[in-house]
């Protein structure tokens, strides 16, 4: 499975390398899922891209739960905590307060099957 982080944020690129390195230590993190930042396309000139994201693709013994977790103590972490976008294929959830109800919807859309991973 891939799924795609956005933070939306003044401060972008550097909440993503920040989560980029919390996720990476985390054991349950590290076991099950591939963490990568993305850049988006350099404009005619630049040096580079700036980060706009993270991905992960996961594997067997991949939790969900475990994930929210982790993303929802990051957050916490945070002076301003900000933002977070979580899409996996056509689905995007939104962390704006991280709520019991946002997270619950988070774990819900990340645990569907691929053949159910359709938005509703």
């Amino acid at each position: 499975m891939q799924v795609v982080i956005r933070i939306e944020s003044e401060r972008r690129e550097e909440e993503l390398r920040s989560l980029d390195g919390w996720l990476r230590q985390e054991p349950s993190i590290r076991r099950s899922a591939t963490v990568s930042l993305h850049t988006e396309a350099a404009p005619s000139g630049s040096m580079g891209g700036l980060i706009d994201s993270l991905g992960l693709i996961t594997s067997n013994g991949w939790s969900a739960a475990s994930f929210a977790l982790s993303l929802v103590t990051w957050r916490q972490t945070r002076p301003r905590p900000p933002k977070i976008v979580v899409r996996r294929g056509d689905v995007e959830i939104s962390l704006t307060e991280a709520t019991e109800e946002e997270v619950r919807r988070l774990v819900d859309a990340l645990e569907q099957t691929d053949e159910t991973s359709s938005p509703s």
